[in-house]
């Protein structure tokens, strides 16, 4: 059994460990509001977009010459998984959902005779896929110097994906993000970014008034290449911010959940340490009086 001083010094550390957990939790809800904001903000943007490139997309699709980023390279044989997750843990679930999600489909890939590529954005995405797909992680993207994310960091993401694309490194790109739903609910979410696909659930909801006939100068054809370039940053841009939320919304949930926990096991222990104390004294008056009995 631990002596009254072990158990005194285990007291102190769990109250040293809940002093800190409720810090964290205290900057994640500093930080959650701010990139929640920052999330929802950018969904308009990202939803009118997609609308735009659907509407000329539908037009230039079925001709000849269509983009390759639209209509894709006519293979399928080589998938790119862009994996974003946190550079930091203590966040709950949050980093080993996307990566069991990515893992999931990379298996699924694999077996049907697919060539996976990966490149991980966050160290803890690569870290969890390290040991199953370490050879197929063709590179990865540090965040753990940007205090705030900005569309630079979505467009240089989007100019390594893109060239690597030009230059034939794969025909389908997949990406791999977490969207914020609440501070307790963050959702795993797949969107194919090349070629482009029609977004599902929320993101695919209509326009909430009748669209206009629109006509394009220059030509649809024109205007298509550029849009397209600026729809994988774009989306980039949303995952990155999207995560950013999530990742806050998960560590605030965690260290809540692991305050309370400290606050529990410290009464365990502090009604464990009064026994023992207790058992103590009891035990010593014992030995006084049964001493003074035999005297």
């Amino acid at each position: 059994m631990a002596s009254l001083k072990d158990m005194r010094n285990r007291i102190a550390s769990v109250k040293a460990t809940r002093k800190i957990t409720k810090a964290m939790q205290m900057v994640a809800a500093a930080k959650l509001r701010r990139a929640q904001e920052a999330a929802t903000s950018a969904r308009p943007y990202a939803q009118r977009l997609a609308r735009v490139l659907a509407s000329v997309g539908s037009s230039v699709a079925s001709k000849p010459g269509a983009p390759p980023l639209l209509v894709g390279t006519g293979k399928d044989q080589v998938y790119l998984l862009v994996v974003m997750t946190a550079e930091r843990g203590l966040c709950g679930a949050f980093n080993s959902s996307i990566a069991r999600l990515a893992r999931q489909d990379a298996a699924r890939l694999a077996a049907s005779g697919k060539l996976v590529k990966i490149l991980a954005v966050g160290r803890k995405g690569a870290d969890a896929l390290r040991r199953e797909w370490g050879r197929s992680i063709i590179d990865r993207v540090d965040l753990k110097g940007v205090k705030q994310l900005s569309f630079a960091n979505a467009q240089a993401i989007a100019d390594k994906i893109l060239a690597l694309f030009r230059a034939g490194g794969f025909d389908v790109a997949t990406l791999y993000f977490s969207e914020f739903k609440s501070v307790i609910a963050q959702k795993p979410t797949a969107v194919q970014l090349i070629p482009v696909q029609a977004l599902e659930g929320d993101w695919a909801q209509p326009a909430p008034t009748p669209q206009a006939s629109c006509e394009y100068e220059p030509s649809e054809e024109e205007i298509l290449g550029p849009l397209m370039a600026r729809n994988v940053a774009t989306q980039i841009f949303r995952g990155l911010l999207e995560n950013a939320a999530s990742e806050q919304g998960a560590r605030m949930s965690a260290m809540d959940n692991a305050t309370r926990n400290a606050g529990d096991m410290i009464n365990k222990l502090t009604i464990r340490y009064n026994r023992q104390r207790q058992a103590n004294i009891t035990k010593e008056l014992i030995e006084i009086i049964s001493g003074a009995e035999a005297l």
